[in-house]
């Protein structure tokens, strides 16, 4: 609570600092004479999947650069200004604690939002670990849960984001809602394919459980009848206690893990350390909560991405 009140606070200094600077927003990245849509999105998989839908008809910019975590980010005054001077703003719901905060302090009569996990049936998730003697005072080190906001990890979820995407287009721009619906049909059809490749990649696979160390796949394994056993929390920052750390040794050695799961962006001392007690490998599955140098140098997307999640769980699940 006290975390989301000093991020209100910070965007809203940052707003009036940004209005006292200029009197007027700063344009968005695009050429205030294009005529092209303006799109502001937050993080990755949203600017992802709005440049898909979009195709030539709008400008899509995304506020959290290449390589940061957003779990923790907050917006920059002129971060502000692009959100207020957007056509259409763009976000995944429950990951950003900042953007209530930001939508209404940046106000805009002409900006059409979308939450794109609206209406999607949402998982909890162990949020943060209670340490020391107050984990002892209530007899228990689970925490509270929280919602988990990983919904895009899921190809059949990511259609429904990338449909009411679409959706917002054609409200801000209905002279090409046939154009949006078009390249909105192509790209989910390239995800039912994804879908269908996870479904028979993973339909025989010798186990279920596979160890990760940030709780972000629980939609992926929910999709396909598979358990996520994380180290940590939702929050990829999050330290697991010493008795977390001794449970999941514990069960990895109990279950023949092979394979500790690590990400990107993120130190992966938890992910080797448990891995090293166990005599097991690391390898990577990627939350594509943003993409790394490597990544965009690769030329690897969404799809990319979760293909190679795809091969790198199949060969841990069958070793």
């Amino acid at each position: 609570m006290k975390k989301n009140l000093k991020k209100t606070l910070a965007i809203s200094a940052s707003l009036a600092l940004l209005l006292a600077a200029c009197g007027k927003s700063e344009p968005n990245d695009a050429n205030e004479s294009d005529a092209k849509l303006s799109v502001v999105t937050t993080f990755y998989p949203m600017y992802e999947f709005s440049r898909q839908v979009a195709g030539d008809l709008a400008n899509v910019v995304a506020l959290i650069p290449a390589g940061a975590e957003p779990h923790d980010w907050e917006p920059s005054a002129q971060d502000m200004a692009k959100v207020k001077d957007a056509d259409v703003f763009v976000y995944n719901g429950i990951v950003e604690g900042w953007v209530d905060a930001a939508l209404s302090s940046a106000s805009s009569d002409k900006r059409v939002v979308v939450r794109a996990s609206e209406g999607l049936t949402t998982l909890e998730g162990a949020a943060e670990e209670e340490e020391g003697e107050e984990a002892h005072e209530h007899g228990h080190t689970g925490g509270e849960h929280a919602e988990d906001p990983h919904v895009w990890l899921d190809p059949g979820l990511a259609q429904r984001e990338v449909a009411a995407i679409e959706a917002a287009f054609e409200k801000a721009d209905p002279a090409n809602k046939d154009t949006y619906k078009k390249n909105a049909d192509a790209y989910i059809a390239e995800l039912k394919a994804l879908d269908e490749a996870y479904r028979e990649g993973l339909k025989d696979v010798k186990t279920i459980q596979f160890v990760t160390q940030h709780a972000a796949f629980g939609y992926l394994a929910h999709a396909y009848g598979l358990e996520q056993v994380p180290i940590a929390g939702l929050s990829p920052e999050q330290e697991p206690s010493p008795g977390k750390m001794a449970e999941i040794v514990e069960f990895a050695k109990a279950h023949q893990v092979k394979t500790i799961f690590f990400e990107t962006l993120v130190d992966p001392q938890v992910a080797r350390t448990v891995a090293d007690e166990i005599g097991a490998k690391t390898d990577v599955l990627n939350p594509l909560e943003g993409l790394t140098e490597e990544d965009k140098k690769n030329g690897l997307d969404y799809i990319g991405i979760m293909k190679k999640n795809l091969e790198a769980l199949v060969e841990a699940l069958n070793a």
